[in-house]
């Protein structure tokens, strides 16, 4: 008889995302009239910039025609591809990462899902608290997490490192070692980051333990702030303890096309194996490969006036962040984030908790962010707002929420 992984059955209720969907539709149901703005999901709203545009245009010609057609792409991703990424992401800020080191694939949500496949299922993981709910989801799903408590919301196996405003929402150093460790900078929920030093610290850590960091770095294009570190491996030493995850989808608008690259350099091993082929076997075994249009699109995106347009739409997001920051706070809200990633993070007005005022926000105020704690214990009283809406309705959500009245 067959029989479900049991783990599974230890997630509780649906993934955070689906559940605001469903919320939202059913509100939406109820009240056909209601003009709902999403600033929930960090979903963009600007178009794919022109160049890209025209590479994807260019590559679809390709398609149609016998001499250029490809098919299946290389396991690692097409040359052209990765050789650009490691000048232009990596050479150019001084960091020793070779072409054949970066694997591409379909955007780093998959990536930092699928990574924890390579490690054994006695691994210890730490992340963040509040963190990225996949990081924990996909070691629940594979038996690495242990029970679910109910009453502190929280996994029994799992190293949780409290993030919160008396430490800037960057976490200590973990007295109880982990051999996994998830890092998210710029971070999402909360917008923080870390400086170069700080990240350093960690780096250390790491290799004096015998510990491999999972380094999220999806909204690196977002930095505005000097010292603040892009890639972990422009941390000394990070070529023996850091995996590096990185995505098109904020950067470039890509959350459509799907298209992002992990690094692991061939120096890493964990328990006397290198961790590179075993990556590689996993990709080659259950992945295909990224589209060669939309790989030529990637490419697009290094080129001069590709930089160009895909700066001018991250400046349009962060201004909308501007505009949502100084808006709350002249409204009395509490808020941190928006300088150097999409995201807000505000404290609930009035004691209430995330769901609380998340349900307040879509009823009285047609507007849909994302309860903290969905993130986490830590996130509880705590709420997610992304700059990725259009101006307007970036501006319109902003005078809603000044105006209403709790």
């Amino acid at each position: 008889m067959a029989t479900i992984n049991r783990n599974y059955l230890k997630l509780p209720g649906s993934y955070l995302f689906s559940a605001i969907g469903k919320k939202v539709r059913e509100y939406e149901s109820a009240h056909p009239d209601a003009e709902v703005i999403r600033l929930g999901i960090g979903d963009v709203t600007q178009p794919i910039a022109p160049s890209i545009v025209k590479a994807l245009h260019a590559a679809t010609e390709e398609m149609g025609n016998a001499a250029t057609f490809r098919g299946y792409a290389p396991d690692l991703g097409y040359a052209f591809l990765r050789e650009t990424i490691a000048d232009k992401d990596y050479a150019s800020r001084g960091c020793d990462i070779a072409a054949d080191e970066i694997f591409v694939s379909d955007g780093a949500k998959c990536d930092c899902g699928n990574i924890q496949e390579i490690f054994g299922y006695d691994n210890r993981i730490a992340v963040c608290d509040p963190v990225y709910p996949v990081y924990v989801d996909s070691n629940v799903m594979a038996g690495r997490t242990g029970e679910y408590d109910p009453q502190t919301q929280r996994y029994k196996g799992v190293i949780y490192m409290p993030c919160t405003p008396d430490n800037g929402y960057t976490p200590e150093l973990p007295t109880e070692v982990p051999d996994l460790i998830y890092l998210c900078f710029p971070n999402n929920p909360t917008g923080a980051v870390m400086k170069k030093d700080q990240l350093q610290e960690w780096v250390d850590y790491a290799n004096k333990n015998g510990s491999i960091i999972l380094y999220d770095a999806a909204y690196e294009a977002f930095i505005a702030e000097e010292g603040v570190p892009h890639s972990i491996f422009e941390c000394a030493g990070a070529r023996t303890c850091a995996i590096e995850f990185r995505s098109f989808s904020k950067t470039a608008g890509f959350t459509g096309l799907r298209l992002g690259y992990t690094v692991i350099p061939k120096d890493l091993e964990a328990g006397g194996e290198k961790l590179w082929p075993l990556w590689a076997r996993r990709h080659g075994t259950k992945y295909n490969g990224a589209p060669y249009i939309i790989q030529r699109a990637g490419e697009a995106v290094y080129t001069d006036e590709g930089q160009r347009e895909i700066r001018e739409q991250i400046r349009y997001y962060m201004d909308n962040a501007k505009i949502i920051r100084d808006g709350l706070r002249e409204a009395g809200y509490e808020v941190s984030g928006g300088v150097n990633a999409p995201y807000l993070w505000l404290k609930t007005p009035k004691g209430m908790t995330s769901w609380e005022y998340f349900d307040w926000l879509l009823s009285e105020v047609n507007v849909v962010g994302t309860p903290g704690v969905g993130f986490g214990p830590n996130g509880e009283g705590h709420f997610r707002l992304t700059a990725f809406g259009s101006r307007e309705n970036t501006i319109a959500a902003v005078e809603r929420i000044r105006k209403a009245s709790l």
